[in-house]
């Protein structure tokens, strides 16, 4: 390559990597906003170090040996087979460092598996391409129960707009927690494997079908923590990310209070008398947001991956069971998922409305959330 063009290629990359919107170039682990994030970055920093020493000496006598006595100063090589002290020594330091190494591991991971005493214990649950946060509680009443979904604009992730400071790690809903409270976290799928993290809270656990993993965490400063799914999980994997926010206790509280005066709300508009219009009106919010990833905003979904539900003879058919795909899933289509344990029955009854009577399949009916309330009774 001439030399010129070799000089504009790197003065054009350097250009382009420093153009990245809010790369960050950050080399280390984080120390975190926990003690056991801490201890966990000082024993990384440890064994950092003590790689750092061992590479010194080894390459340090190396690049000794190879200057002091090359074959151009004189010197002749030793004729000898083996050194028992030699492999002593090179045996029994290394087994120190590795036994040593794994005594301060040990502590920290003892630590890090102790659930008990804890103040709360939320149950993280994952789903494609979501997290569903229920706040447990002996009282089933009590709990709180809420879906975080990314709100990222499908403009930013289509590179039509500028990318913003979160891209791709910002939420509707995230998972609010108290200060200085130890939170217990119980781990699960609903379908695939996916992977809950959240680096600065040194917390990284699977959520896998079928099975219950457990961790746990104590935020010592209030702020703003962000993370991602880091399982491959399906194709919007790069789209699941975990938001938490730590307040202080009096204020967890006033926001715990909060959505438990929400959830009382959304159980009378159950109740209510809705029209054909409220529900087609919050059945395109709730389809924007939850089905319009995989059936597209204009219901023509993607041949041979997701049905199209304009003029699909699930949406203009038999409402019940159009009722059934969307509560229970598809038996013989494992991408549909079931929406009765993430959607209320509100938005249930808004979407099946909306998609029975949205571009132009017009079927006149409505399915109210009491319809829903008793299809379920009725399984």
């Amino acid at each position: 390559m001439p030399f010129k063009l070799l000089v504009r290629t790197v003065a054009l990359l350097v250009i382009a990597l420093s153009s990245l919107a809010h790369a960050d170039w950050q080399l280390n682990m984080p120390r975190g906003v926990t003690d056991i994030s801490q201890e966990v970055f000082g024993l990384h920093m440890l064994v950092f170090w003590i790689c750092v020493i061992i590479g010194v000496l080894v390459f340090g006598v190396m690049f000794y040996s190879i200057i002091k006595h090359r074959k151009s100063k004189g010197a002749v090589a030793s004729n000898f087979h083996e050194s028992t002290k030699i492999e002593l020594l090179w045996t029994i330091v290394p087994t120190i460092i590795v036994v040593f190494i794994g005594v301060k591991a040990f502590y920290t991971l003892e630590k890090m598996y102790d659930f008990e005493d804890s103040a709360m214990t939320v149950e993280v649950v994952g789903y494609q391409w979501k997290w569903r946060y229920t706040y447990l509680s002996d009282d089933p009443s009590e709990q709180v129960s809420f879906f975080s979904t990314l709100t990222t604009p499908k403009d930013q992730i289509n590179n039509l707009q500028e990318k913003n400071e979160n891209y791709l790690l910002e939420v509707d809903e995230p998972l609010v927690l108290p200060v200085g409270s130890k939170i217990r976290f119980v781990l699960s799928s609903a379908d695939v494997i996916h992977s809950w993290w959240v680096p600065q809270l040194a917390v990284k656990k699977d959520a896998i079908p079928g099975i219950v993993n457990e961790s746990w965490t104590i935020i010592n400063e209030p702020g703003t923590y962000r993370g991602q799914c880091t399982e491959l999980c399906g194709k919007d994997h790069g789209f699941m990310p975990v938001v938490v926010i730590a307040k202080p206790q009096a204020e967890f509280d006033e926001w715990l209070a909060g959505k438990k005066e929400e959830a009382k709300k959304l159980a009378e508009l159950t109740q209510k008398d809705w029209t054909f219009d409220e529900l087609m009106t919050t059945g395109e919010s709730v389809y924007q947001k939850s089905c319009a990833s995989c059936h597209l905003a204009n219901g023509e979904g993607v041949p041979g991956a997701f049905p199209a539900l304009k003029g699909s003879p699930i949406a203009t058919g038999d409402v019940f069971a159009h009722l059934d795909i969307v509560v229970n899933g598809s038996q013989t289509n494992p991408a549909m998922a079931a929406f009765g344990a993430q959607l209320s029955e509100v938005d249930l009854a808004a979407v099946i409305t909306y998609e029975r009577n949205a571009w132009g399949n017009n079927m006149g009916d409505m399915v109210t959330p009491i319809d829903i309330l008793n299809f379920n009774s009725g399984q």
